[in-house]
């Protein structure tokens, strides 16, 4: 539990709110209605409830939802990885594959902000506060008909500079990748259309505290990937996987959650009024996401640019960042997905301290826990990095190299998933200027971080230098919330962050001396051994791990078993 921050810290906050009342009145478990013969239900009927779409989820179940989907999303982009460095190795053609989404992703930033669920969260709470949802509706009808129209014109544009934009922003790229990556650009430009059209529909959801449709999304999304290189690969060779990307998009991201909304009774209107007020209103939010530049997104383009010079440089990267961000999704993305409508409507309802308290208890939660599973992750890099991509064209040694990467990206797990939280605090107070301009000057900052990092040691030296940005990122989103008496520094849980450091450091360390003293005593390497030293090893961690936690009086462990059911 995260400090509450001094008493004069937020206006209205007084004696008459102590400290104890408002933990105690918190939900910690569960807990169901009993069924018609005063019964409870059986937690398989429960967990049944939670799997409905209509289900109205609570900030406790909603992360438990997103966070299993992000896992089993997580494995299946893993397996999507390991499918596509098995088949075409770390090369020419991956690092043109890498390539092809950044022109997308850069329209999806700059024409629709990149964060459009996000900001249609944070209007859509004010209509539904107001009790006037239908007029919610007209809102979503007029943006998604305006910026739909803007988007096709767009992708039309940009098919004919896929070809210059490709050869600009990776100069150690051939004629032939050149050519290649352009091609794919031009298969997944269409593709955010459909990501911008679901994210607006998602929105409707997400008021509703209604979270499977975003749940199954990324999970169809990267099957979809799988399922285009498997049938289409020998004709089309790696072009194939993005037409799995294309079509994924079109059916995770658009049709999942149009089926969505149209379930939960959403109406779709055609029509464009510019002078609707609630279109002003989502313009003066999203504008400076569209025209702001964050480290987060940016991080892949500044890297590819000095990675491109390397040939599969880009490739052990991305999969290095692949890798990270599965735990990354479990703990931050997912965390703030689920959290940020409930922020939204603390805001909306005014109740600023319950609003500090919320994101303070959730980045105390999601740094913890980043520091634990970092240490996991550095220690046992080397096997999960061998089992999961290893084989075919990919080999040992380049799974070596993509091991140290992801040992480095994994050093920062602890901010990313802060940043992430901290972020979804200013969006949903309505305020997205004010972090997007700070964003952008981190950025900027951090740039010449990658040209010293790549010429200090190669791939390896951006990867640090994505760390170091990331650092910046964060501490500028939390001292701005705390100079806006938004959400105090001193409300974070310093204590349990420092506890969890000291055991997450020193379980590591036993782990990574038994992982190295196994791989010294039996060479060679199978995907049996792989896998037994990964089991062995996160048991010894997990064992390590929470005798230290309970002898240093954390309350972690036993918070997580309460919340599992399992005390």
């Amino acid at each position: 539990m995260a400090k509450l921050p001094p008493e004069d810290f937020l206006p209205g906050i007084g004696p008459q709110d102590p400290v104890e009342d408002i933990v105690q009145s918190r939900p910690m478990t569960v807990t169901s209605a009993p069924t018609e013969d005063g019964a409870r239900p059986s937690k398989i009927a429960r967990v049944l409830r939670l799997l409905r779409p209509s289900h109205s989820h609570t900030a406790y179940t909603a992360t438990v939802l997103l966070m299993a989907s992000s896992f089993l999303s997580g494995i299946i982009g893993l397996v999507r990885g390991k499918y596509i460095a098995w088949l075409f190795g770390a090369g020419p053609q991956t690092d043109a594959y890498q390539a092809a989404f950044r022109l997308p992703d850069l329209m999806n930033n700059f024409l629709v902000g990149g964060a459009v669920s996000i900001t249609f969260v944070t209007i859509l709470n004010k209509y539904k506060e107001r009790g006037q949802e239908s007029e919610g509706e007209r809102v979503l009808s007029i943006v998604l008909s305006l910026v739909v129209l803007v988007l096709i014109a767009a992708t039309i544009v940009l098919m004919f500079l896929a070809g210059p934009y490709i050869r600009h922003t990776n100069p150690g790229f051939t004629p032939e990748q050149v050519e290649l990556s352009a091609r794919m650009t031009r298969i997944l430009l269409p593709g955010q259309i459909f990501f911008f059209a679901g994210g607006v529909l998602s929105a409707t959801l997400l008021v509703r505290k209604q979270f499977l449709f975003q749940a199954m999304t990324p999970i169809l999304y990267n099957l979809c990937i799988i399922c285009g290189g498997m049938l289409l690969a020998r004709r089309l060779g790696v072009s194939a996987l993005a037409v799995g990307a294309t079509v994924g998009a079109f059916l995770g991201a658009f049709l999942l959650n149009a089926i969505g909304a149209a379930r939960a009774g959403v109406k779709y209107r055609w029509g464009i009024d510019l002078h609707h007020p609630g279109l002003r209103d989502w313009l003066q939010m999203t504008v400076p996401l569209m025209f702001g530049f964050t480290l987060p997104f940016l991080d892949p383009y500044f890297a590819g640019y000095y990675a491109s010079h390397g040939a599969g440089d880009i490739t052990r990267l991305t999969n290095a960042k692949q890798l990270f961000s599965a735990p990354m999704a479990v703990l931050a993305q997912a965390a703030g997905a689920a959290s940020m409508p409930f922020f939204a409507k603390l805001w909306a309802q005014e109740k600023r301290y319950d609003f500090a308290v919320e994101v303070a208890d959730s980045v105390s939660r999601v740094a913890a826990l980043g520091l634990l599973a970092a240490s996991a992750m550095i220690a046992l890099a080397p096997v999960l990095v061998d089992l999961v991509f290893r084989g075919g064209l990919y080999t040992s040694a380049i799974a070596g190299q993509t091991a140290g990467y992801f040992a480095l990206f994994s050093v920062s797990l602890f901010l990313w998933s802060a940043q992430a939280i901290y972020a979804r605090a200013f969006y949903a107070s309505g305020t997205t200027w004010l972090p997007m301009l700070s964003s952008t000057v981190v950025t900027i900052a951090a740039f010449p971080l990658y040209g010293i990092g790549y010429r200090w040691h190669g791939a390896a030296g951006l990867a640090v230098a994505s760390d170091v940005g990331i650092a910046l990122q964060t501490l500028a989103l939390a001292v701005l919330l705390h100079q806006r008496r938004m959400v105090s520094l001193a409300s974070i849980d310093y204590r349990e962050l420092g506890r969890c450091l000291v055991a997450g450091a020193a379980s590591g360390v036993a782990v990574w001396a038994a992982v190295l003293g196994a791989t010294h005593f039996l060479p060679g390497r199978s995907r049996w051994m792989d896998a037994a030293e990964l089991v062995a090893g996160s048991a010894l961690w997990l064992a390590i791990t929470g005798v230290l936690l309970e002898r240093l009086g954390s309350a972690l462990p036993r918070a997580t078993l309460r919340r599992l059911g399992l005390s």
